[in-house]
This record gives structure tokens, C-alpha cells and sequence, in this order.
């Protein structure tokens, strides 16, 4: 039996565990889902949500140092990093990374400064554009509109204070980091201009080389009740950003809604005239 099991280890054919721990690289600012506060604490949704979820792990959390996605990224190529929250899987992240399912999902916007008109993407030829450095939505934005001057920054504050100082014309982020950095970070002077048709489906990452406690993980958000995650969520997110929709959609909508009771007006009317011609 032990020549068996030591033939498994060997052959790789044993589940990889995580150690005697689990290293969970958390971003600096990437608020409201994981940053560090004034006081040094990481704190955020996705550390609510992974503390619901510890119960579960067979090893102790420790948290490393909270870095820019970027460097966090580069870790866990290098093999320093166990987990990562609060991210999105893209083609280049899944060569070393697996994915929970989501736990929570927001959309993407165009922010631009409050004293000129709302934009699209489609305006803003040559002109420079913030983008998270690293984030999912930079390689959409750049693949979609090449014709944008794209600037990587490091975070969504860096993008929006740029935004406000006018090094940049506009910044792309997700609308719940817009929502919290513009109610505790007191960014001023921006609006949401646009939806620029990109999700953020976030959920936990960690390396393919570790399949046990994806597993594990992924098991605590299907035990994971939706009455705490809507609480955990609503704690961190106003639901006006969840509920955002873009105003030419909208419009859309409406009309759409519109035309359909129209149509229904005008068929009623249409039955009740047959009726009245059959009668005796």
C-alpha cells in the first residue's frame, strides 16, 4: 500500500494541496471588492465573501502584502501566490490560473469630467484614455477601439484623478469601483458617460496547479446562501451601480415598451371592432 501511494506521489497523480497555508495576494486599491483602508486593514466584498468561505479550506489564510494587480499577476506566474480574489478570467490569465464561478457582476463604463458633454468610445479618436494596467477590460478596449490613445495606469483612482487633473480625456473602470471611489475617496467633477459593453463576472483565481482548493472553493459559494451574498454585496455596493444601465439602452427599452403596448392598443381595437360587425 505504501509502495502505491508512493508511486501516486510520484506520478503526479495525487491532488495538489495548497501547504500549510493559502496565500492570498489582495489588491491595494481596487475598492469596493478588495483595498487597503487608511488604516493599513484589507478589507472589502470579496474578503467578506472569503471569509464566509474559510470554514471550508483545509489550510490557514495569510495575507500577503496588498500590491497593483500587475505585480500580483506577475506572483502568481512565478508561483508566490495561492489565491486571488475579485477577479475576472481572461484567455492570457487561464494559461496558469482557474476560475470560480462569479459572486458577483457589474459592468464597465466610460467616465468623463462633468463640464463637457457625455461621450462614447467612438468619440474619443486619438485621445488618451485611462485603463487599469492588467485589468480584463484593457485588452477589450484596446482590441475594440485601437484608434483610442490607451493609458495603462496603475488603479481606477490613478484613472479618475487623471480624468479630474485633464491628463486624460475619459477612463474606463467598472461602475461599483466608479461608485466607490466617488463616495469614500471623494472624487469629484466626473460623470458616467457610457455602458462600453463589457462585464466584470468576478469570482477567485488560483493556480491550475492546485485543483484541490478550487474545489473547495468553489463548493463554500454554492453552499454560500443568497441571502448573505446579497447582504455582503449590499453592504459594499450601492444598488443604483448594480442596477446601471446605459441611457441609449434605455431609451431603447422604453421605446421598445412603448411600441409593444402601441401594438397592443391598436389589436384590441382591431377584436373589438370584428366583434361589434358580427354582432346581430
Amino acid at each position: 500500500m505504501k509502495r502505491l501511494l508512493a508511486l501516486v506521489l510520484i506520478c503526479g497523480l495525487a491532488p495538489a494541496l495548497a501547504g500549510p497555508e493559502i496565500r492570498f495576494a489582495p489588491e491595494k486599491d481596487y475598492g469596493p471588492f478588495v483595498y487597503q483602508n487608511p488604516e493599513g486593514q484589507v478589507v472589502g466584498l470579496s474578503i467578506d465573501i472569503l471569509e464566509a468561505l474559510k470554514p471550508g479550506l483545509d489550510a490557514p489564510v495569510r495575507t500577503l502584502p496588498a500590491r497593483s494587480l500587475a505585480e500580483i499577476l506577475e506572483a502568481a506566474k512565478r508561483g508566490e501566490v495561492d489565491l486571488i480574489s475579485s477577479l475576472r478570467p481572461t484567455p492570457e490569465r487561464s494559461v496558469y490560473l482557474a476560475f470560480t464561478s462569479p459572486y458577483v457582476q457589474v459592468p464597465a463604463v466610460l467616465v468623463v469630467r462633468q463640464s463637457i458633454s457625455p461621450a462614447k468610445l467612438t468619440d474619443l479618436h486619438g485621445q488618451r484614455v485611462a485603463v487599469g494596467k492588467g485589468y480584463a477590460v484593457e485588452a477589450f478596449v484596446r482590441q475594440a477601439y485601437p484608434q483610442i490613445d490607451w493609458q495603462a495606469v496603475p488603479d481606477d483612482l490613478s484613472a479618475l484623478q487623471g480624468v479630474m487633473a485633464g491628463r486624460y480625456q475619459a477612463a474606463v473602470a467598472d461602475i461599483a469601483s466608479v461608485s466607490h471611489l466617488m463616495r469614500q475617496q471623494q472624487v469629484k467633477g466626473v460623470q458616467v458617460s457610457e455602458a462600453v459593453g463589457f462585464d466584470y463576472p468576478l469570482g477567485f483565481a488560483y493556480p491550475k496547479s492546485l485543483p484541490q482548493l478550487g474545489r473547495q472553493l468553489e463548493a463554500g459559494l454554492q453552499r454560500l446562501d443568497d441571502s448573505t451574498r446579497q447582504r455582503i454585496i449590499s453592504r459594499w455596493i450601492d444598488a443604483s451601480a448594480l442596477q446601471y444601465e446605459d441611457k441609449r439602452r434605455q431609451i431603447l427599452r422604453w421605446s421598445g415598451l412603448a411600441l409593444g403596448v402601441l401594438a397592443a392598443a391598436v389589436l384590441l381595437s382591431l377584436t373589438l371592432r370584428g366583434r361589434r360587425r358580427r354582432a346581430p
